[in-house]
């Protein structure tokens, strides 16, 4: 069994008000998924919306099992897209950033 990984993670542009109002979080993480996999992006947004979530609109963060179009994801200042989207694993104390770029009107 993995240790547990401790992250940052903070939500930005709207998102924060899905999470009680609070922009950054200290959690950690089991250190693998239900699978016995290594704990990746994937597994840490389910983990958010079954754990930390307290808003029912789980929609405006998630869709098809992946944040939403719109939602930018930055794991250690870097965009998700160079460091492999979902399939990103994990490492202690990563910071993980979720920002809205969608504004209602």
């Amino acid at each position: 069994m993995a240790d547990p990984i401790p992250l940052t993670v903070e939500f930005t542009g709207g998102l924060e008000m899905l999470f009680s109002d609070q922009r950054k979080h200290k959690i950690s993480i089991p250190g693998q998924d239900e699978d016995g996999s290594a704990s990746n992006v994937a597994y840490l947004i389910h983990w958010l919306c079954d754990n930390l979530m307290k808003d029912p609109r789980k929609e405006m963060f998630v869709l098809d099992d992946s944040v939403r179009p719109g939602v930018l994801v930055l794991i250690n200042d870097s965009d998700w897209e160079l460091e492999g989207e979902a399939n990103y694993e994990l490492q202690p104390n990563d910071n993980v950033v979720f920002v809205s770029t969608l504004h209602g009107g």
